[in-house]
């Protein structure tokens, strides 16, 4: 619930809600006892766990894959999580928070800073690089394709003929293809001031880029979760870092939540976490 367009229901952060269609859509634990014990990680099962495994499970992540997360907050932190479970070998988050990119390396991601200039792997080569390149280099060294770029060749739509990496329309293309960086207002691309992102379909379409949106089939994956969290396999509530707090503490909670705190905060209006705790 909370969803601008439900049909009148706007949110369910109060001492009692009423649950449309609960005998549809609630999740029954197996066991009350050993439900409570996990009671901060099944918490997640509600959203954000569900929507970092659907990314996942979309972005087709599985053993030995090399993952990269744009954005260590909870759902980001949630969809590296379950890129571990499905068998990633390596996951990579990138942000500029430096809160939430320490506290995703102490719970074993690979954190990368994307307010940094410089690209390690082109060091002498003169000039400060955006953090893309810092990307692209680590993940070429965790894919075993060294740190270098040497020479490339591109040919797509609209990019011109081929071209060896530099200042030429092949590298221009590549640098389109690059991993997105942040787009926020003051930004120099005019459709990013307006909350828009420019993307180049030929460009996609050359390099076989795939695009989905939607909204997250919680039903589909919330019961294979929970038996995670259950059998000690998805410890999220550690992943997220999960506060319980009551609900006269929530108005702080989002102003903590705002400002980039590296937490994902339980509204607990009867105290009954802090009981099963």
């Amino acid at each position: 619930m909370g969803y601008v367009d439900m049909g009148g229901w706007i949110g369910g952060q109060a001492e009692y809600v009423m649950v449309p269609y609960a005998d549809f859509n609630l999740l029954k634990f197996p066991d009350k006892a050993q439900a409570m014990d996990k009671i901060r990680d099944l918490t997640c099962l509600s959203d954000i766990l569900p929507t970092g495994f659907h990314g996942a499970v979309t972005a087709k992540v599985g053993v030995g894959s090399t993952v990269y997360v744009a954005g260590a907050g909870p759902v980001g932190l949630a969809a590296a999580a379950s890129a571990r479970i499905l068998g990633a070998a390596a996951v990579l988050i990138g942000d500029m928070n430096t809160e939430r990119l320490a506290h995703a390396k102490n719970v074993g991601f690979e954190p990368i800073d994307l307010t940094m200039a410089r690209s390690p792997g082109r060091a002498g080569r003169g000039g400060p690089r955006h953090s893309g390149g810092r990307l692209r280099d680590r993940l070429r060294r965790l894919r075993g394709q060294g740190a270098s770029s040497g020479r490339q060749s591109r040919r797509s739509a609209g990019c011109g003929s081929e071209q060896p990496d530099g200042d030429h329309p092949g590298s221009r293309c590549d640098r389109h293809s690059r991993p997105v960086r942040d787009r926020r207002p003051g930004a120099k691309e005019q459709a990013a001031k307006s909350g828009n992102l420019s993307l180049r379909l030929g460009l996609g379409w050359a390099k076989s880029h795939s695009l989905h949106t939607g909204q997250t089939p919680v039903l589909k994956y919330n019961r294979q979760l929970m038996q995670a969290i259950l059998w000690n396999k998805l410890p999220i509530a550690e992943i997220v870092n999960v506060k319980v707090i009551n609900l006269e503490e929530a108005p702080e909670g989002y102003n903590y939540f705002d400002a980039g705190v590296a937490a994902k905060f339980v509204i607990d209006p009867h105290g009954q976490l802090s009981k099963a705790a």
